[in-house]
This record gives C-alpha cells, sequence and structure tokens, in this order.
C-alpha cells in the first residue's frame, strides 16, 4: 500500500513539474499575444484591448500558481506586492519609464510574477542543473558582449553602469545561473513591451543619465528585486515555523 501511494505522489509531482515547464516554454508567445492586445497599434485599428491583456494575465498567473510547488506559489504571490511597489518607486516617482496610459497597467505586477516563475522553471530543469558551468561560461559572456556592446554603440551608459552592478550581484549570489534565466526573460519581455510601444524609458534616466528603450541594465532591478524577494519568504517561512 505504501509503495503505491509513494508512486502516486511521485507521479503527482512529476505531472506538475511538467505543467510548471509547459507554462514556462508558453511565456514567450503569452507575452507577444498579451502585450500585442495592449498595444498602440492594436488600439488604434481596433479598440483598446488592455481590459483584455488584464483578464488574460491574470487567468495565466492563476493556472502557472495551480501547477507550481509551495516555495514557487510562496515566491509568485509576494513577487505580485513587491513589482507593484516597484513600479510606484521606478515609474511614478523615478519617472524611468512611463506607460500608454497615465496608470499603471493591472496586468504588469501579474506580468512580473510571471516573468519570474518563468526563469525560476527554466533554471530548475534536469537540463539546466546538469549543464550549469557551461551555462554559468555562456551567460557571461553573453551579458558582458550585450552590457559592452550597448554602452558602446547605443550610448547606453545606463546599462553600462547597472550591468557592471548586475555582474557584482550575481557574485554576491555565487553566479547563480538563476538570476541570468530571469534576465533573459526580462530582456525578452522588455523588448516586446517596448516594440508594441506598451510603455516607454525616458532617453535620460534620472534626467542625465543617457539610455536606450529599452535599456538592458534593467535586468539589475530585478535580479535585487529577486534577493528581497526571497529574504521576504524566508521571513515569512520562519514566522511559520515559530
Amino acid at each position: 500500500m505504501s509503495s503505491i501511494v509513494t508512486a502516486f505522489f511521485r507521479e503527482e509531482r512529476y505531472a506538475s513539474a511538467k505543467m510548471q515547464l509547459v507554462y514556462a516554454c508558453l511565456f514567450p508567445f503569452f507575452t507577444i499575444l498579451a502585450l500585442g492586445i495592449d498595444s498602440v497599434s492594436f488600439a488604434h485599428q481596433y479598440f483598446d484591448g488592455r481590459q483584455i491583456t488584464n483578464v488574460l494575465a491574470l487567468l495565466y498567473f492563476a493556472g502557472f500558481y495551480l501547477v507550481s510547488n509551495v516555495p514557487l506559489r510562496k515566491l509568485m504571490l509576494v513577487m505580485v506586492g513587491l513589482s507593484y511597489i516597484g513600479e510606484l518607486i521606478f515609474c511614478k516617482l523615478l519617472g524611468m519609464y512611463e506607460y500608454r496610459t497615465p496608470m499603471i497597467p493591472l496586468y504588469v505586477p501579474f506580468g512580473h510574477a510571471i516573468v519570474y516563475a518563468s526563469g525560476y522553471v527554466y533554471a530548475h530543469t534536469v537540463w539546466s542543473f546538469e549543464k550549469e558551468l557551461h551555462l554559468r561560461k555562456y551567460f557571461l559572456v553573453f551579458f558582458a558582449v550585450l552590457f559592452l556592446g550597448v554602452g558602446i554603440f547605443l550610448k547606453d551608459y545606463f546599462s553600462l553602469v547597472f550591468g557592471v552592478l548586475f555582474f557584482w550581484l550575481l557574485k554576491r549570489k555565487k553566479w547563480q545561473n538563476l538570476y541570468c534565466f530571469i534576465a533573459l526573460c526580462v530582456i525578452y519581455i522588455e523588448l516586446v513591451g517596448t516594440y508594441f510601444q506598451c510603455w516607454a524609458w525616458v532617453p535620460n534616466v534620472f534626467g542625465y543619465i543617457p539610455t536606450s528603450n529599452p535599456p538592458m541594465g534593467a535586468v539589475f532591478f530585478y535580479a535585487g528585486g529577486d534577493v528581497l524577494l526571497a529574504k521576504i519568504v524566508k521571513v515569512w517561512d520562519n514566522n511559520k515555523l515559530k
């Protein structure tokens, strides 16, 4: 009897992990669909699709959340609240970027959680663990070339500065590939979002640091947010143990 129960739970965990990977793999396609509907061109040709994108993001988040394990569920929930605070700081207070409408879209905090969860799932696949050292080398070369490239050719000094800080953070976190996987997801959604004009970065961040639209150095803020996210979840877990 015990062997049947054990086999059942192993199969259940396998199915859950498989569905998490499905959601993570669908992330690039979902991003194009959702942001395309919220785009300026869609609004001009048809109607303002913001509410449709909001619903799609909520449904996708809910589905991803339901197939996730407990640790990832906690991270996703906290990320929604944490990212909304980040939006208020970086968008409204510091004015680093702006959305096509004055209000912060409802889908954005949930979108941040989807981005994070996708990178998290990629980083925790068996393949990622088996190729950890090789991937680390490729990641480091890729991001070094990327930050230097946009700094030199696009005069994106913001990305150059915060790219250095990104590497500093990676070193402090023992070069974990998790942050690089999340960074790739961030770069992708930034490119898609700015292409569809869902949001746009200002030419000079803080009023005097030249940047591109979007700046690749934005990955530092996601990585820094992940550090804070992990600490919040750790406090959450410790309080439950008391």
